[in-house]
């Protein structure tokens, strides 16, 4: 089972300092460890960190970069639907 996370939370990881994590499609991943290995660059992941990324994820990759990562990455889900 998966950990639930506030959407509150989520959003108090907002920068590589605080731990930068991201929702997409409900899920949470702290990507704090990936933001230098980020092929598209470590700006962008700044940009939507303590957000919902789930748009500009969907826009620019596809399930398949989502599973390779997944396992490593994701850390639960949102608790509730978030608008952030």
């Amino acid at each position: 089972m998966s950990k639930s996370i506030s959407p509150s939370e989520v959003s108090a990881h907002s920068t590589v300092d605080t731990g930068l994590y991201i929702i997409i499609d409900s899920n949470v991943y702290d990507m704090t460890g990936f933001v230098g290995e980020h092929p598209g660059g470590s700006k962008i992941l700044k940009r939507v960190g303590g957000k919902d990324a789930s748009k500009q994820f969907w826009k620019y990759h596809n399930e398949s970069v989502l599973k390779k990562y997944e396992e490593r990455l994701k850390i639960g889900h949102v608790e509730e639907k978030a608008k952030l």
